[in-house]
């Protein structure tokens, strides 16, 4: 007889056909919460998982804009608001042509325990559109924003529905969302987060993800007498959140090696050279490929010639996109002495390649605990948006470690309570899960 859960996740996969990523991100987490909600009757009996794994709302709309050549362009706008039981929704916005209805869906629903994990009063959402910022020019994008928060604006707000930015949404994207939602509203309000410093942003927000990757990781490593001095880390991707994560593990006292991006990968067996690969990918938008032209002894793999998994390592952190981490992969990581791998991306790692690394008591950080540095940073930013203040870098950089303490605490407990220490997969879900399902019970059937 199928337990609760396993009922469960076969009506997902029933109820939302075609939807590969959702049916990913819901698998990995039922089956984390079988040992709860399997052996008490109450989450059964008040149709909580039904409730958990489906949207309390899902928009979905054009978004009409004009190129500089004077067409009409129509891209697709999405927003999944999928549980506000803890706070407001909150969850970036992904501006990416891979962006569909399934892709948003996972994003949401690892939201909810993502947020839940940091302590901190924000519900799960997510939003975005197949629109490609790359190759547009500023009055292009500017445009498109525009058009896409004339439809979003009516949906959100600072207490209802706070986004930020994701893949192909920084501080230029959401300057214009931003500067939209003003003209339309005539308010001013902390209903974005990562927004620049000269309009309401916060010192560490775009540091934040990358560091707190980090600062997980060397709780994990500490909690086994061990750091990040000395290690060999390999990286993937080069945008955001990869720099950050590679300058805090350099200050940490790592050694990285690698950095990629969708043309390509680069292996500097030196050292990631940071000041150059900043100026590449922040101040000219350019390619990975530039960096072996610039640095001395780099040297360049275009996509397909391996990847940076293939490089011998003691700390992966994957960085780029969901599923770019396979068993195979995961295999040669640990052939190659791989101890950590810490999530930077939103679900990077296949099931097959988390089986992989669990099983070989590699220390695995899931991206709901691992990458929750960059949503813990934008409550901070709201706080400061709230009160009128400012605060220092080394104050949020505090809070942000404060919180990354909380979330390590709760995850290794949650993990040792229910007799699987060390899985920092399931104890992600389940601690993520109970702060969740204690408010929906408590607020009744919503």
């Amino acid at each position: 007889m199928a337990s609760y859960a396993e009922k469960v996740l076969a009506q997902v996969k029933a109820n939302n056909p075609g939807e590969p990523e959702f049916h990913q991100a819901v698998t990995e987490v039922l089956e984390s919460l079988k040992v709860v909600v399997d052996n008490d009757p109450v989450y059964e009996q008040t149709g909580l998982l039904e409730r958990l794994v489906e949207p309390e709302r899902v928009l979905m709309f054009r978004v009409p804009w004009v190129d500089d050549e004077g067409r009409v362009r129509i891209n697709k706008g999405y927003r999944v608001q999928f549980n506000s039981a803890i706070g407001p929704y909150k969850g970036g916005l992904r501006f990416h042509p891979s962006v569909n209805l399934s892709v948003m869906k996972f994003l949401g629903f690892e939201q909810i325990f993502k947020n839940s994990l940091t302590g901190l009063a924000i519900g799960g959402a997510k939003g975005g559109s197949n629109f490609d910022p790359k190759g547009k020019s500023d009055g292009e994008v500017m445009r498109f924003c525009q058009s896409f928060m004339t439809e979003m604006f009516r949906h959100i707000g600072a207490d209802t529905d706070i986004p930020a930015g994701d893949i192909g949404v920084g501080s230029r994207e959401i300057g214009f969302l931003m500067g939209q939602y003003k003209r339309i509203r005539n308010e001013y309000v902390g209903v974005l987060t990562g927004k620049g410093l000269s309009y309401g942003g916060s010192l560490v927000r775009k540091e934040a993800t990358g560091y707190g990757l980090v600062y997980l990781s060397e709780e994990a490593l500490n909690s086994r007498g061990d750091s990040m001095r000395g290690k060999t880390v390999a990286v993937s991707g080069s945008g955001n959140v990869a720099i950050y994560t590679i300058e805090k593990a350099r200050e940490l006292g790592a050694k990285v090696v690698t950095a990629s991006d969708s043309g390509g990968w680069i292996y500097d067996a030196n050292g990631i050279d940071l000041d150059v690969l900043k100026r590449i990918k922040e101040e000219e938008r350019g390619r990975i490929s530039d960096y072996a032209e610039r640095v001395k002894g780099a040297v360049y793999h275009p996509a397909g010639d391996g990847s940076v998994w293939d490089v011998k390592c003691h700390v992966a952190f994957p960085c780029a996109t969901q599923n770019e981490l396979d068993e195979s992969a995961a295999k040669t990581l640990v052939a190659n002495g791989v101890i950590l791998v810490g999530e930077g991306a939103n679900m990077p790692t296949t099931q097959a390649g988390t089986d992989v690394f669990l099983a070989n008591s590699v220390i695995f950080l899931p991206g709901k605990a691992a990458n929750a540095g960059g949503v813990a940073t934008s409550v901070l930013e709201m706080a400061q948006i709230d009160t009128r203040l400012f605060w220092s870098f080394e104050k949020v950089d505090r809070k942000l470690q404060a919180i990354v303490k909380h979330i390590f605490t709760n995850i290794d407990d949650a993990a040792r309570r229910y007799g699987m220490p060390g899985n920092y997969v399931a104890g992600s879900n389940i601690a993520g899960f109970e702060k969740v399902a204690d408010a929906m019970l408590a607020e009744g059937i919503v």
